[in-house]
């Protein structure tokens, strides 16, 4: 299994890194029934972009729910493919709506020794970042992996800070407010200026940057 992580100081500083932008916008995914994989994918609540045919070739594309990349599916293309990583706040909630629409999805598990040294049931201690997983599979055997990823190591993310959802944004910012509770409780006051704080942390946490204290 890989992971999305993206570790070391190469990863802002490297000059061999490249300057022009090329977002990630669609990858294939193998199916033997386009129909079939339509219904499921349908089924798991992502969006149907394209339906459509020119002659005898036929164009499918959905999108996961808050996901800028989309999937076509291929009719007969080589695979099936693996290890594709979705990216999750919430390992468990998201593990349980894939659940109720269907789909047969693994228990959630972490690492003993990260990033793949012995594999544990359950979430990640205090539910770090990148630590916890969970997999299913559509009817073709393509294979997904959840991943909950909360705060970004350095590099990762560049630019305005943007949530894909209603519900990432509700979560960053139920952790900007536990960690301002302990931050109050550091400095003994009330911290009147919560607004600045909460808006300082939820821009570093998403860009992998130290965390106010």
């Amino acid at each position: 299994m890989s992971t999305t992580a993206i570790r070391g100081k190469e990863t802002t500083t490297d000059p061999r890194l490249g300057t022009v932008d090329m977002k990630l916008e669609v990858i294939t995914i193998p199916v033997s029934d386009l129909d079939r994989a339509k219904e499921f994918y349908e089924g798991l609540g992502w969006r149907l972009d394209a339906d459509f045919k020119d002659g005898s070739e036929r164009a499918v594309q959905l999108t996961p729910p808050g996901s800028q990349c989309s999937i076509h599916l291929g009719k007969n293309a080589p695979g099936p493919a693996q290890g594709i990583f979705l990216i999750v706040s919430d390992i468990e909630a998201a593990r349980d709506d894939l659940v109720r629409r269907g789909a047969e999805v693994s228990e959630v598990f972490h690492f003993t020794k990260p990033p793949f040294g012995g594999r544990v049931s359950g979430v990640a201690p205090g539910h770090i970042s990148y630590g916890s997983y969970a997999g299913f599979k559509d009817p073709d055997g393509n294979g997904w992996v959840l991943q909950e990823v909360t705060t970004r190591l350095p590099g990762r993310v560049a630019g305005d800070t943007t949530y894909a959802s209603v519900t990432d944004l509700s979560e960053a910012l139920k952790r900007a407010e536990a960690a301002h509770g302990e931050h109050e409780k550091r400095i003994g006051v009330r911290d009147a200026d919560w607004p600045s704080w909460y808006s300082e942390y939820m821009v570093k946490e998403q860009s992998g940057e130290e965390l106010p204290l």
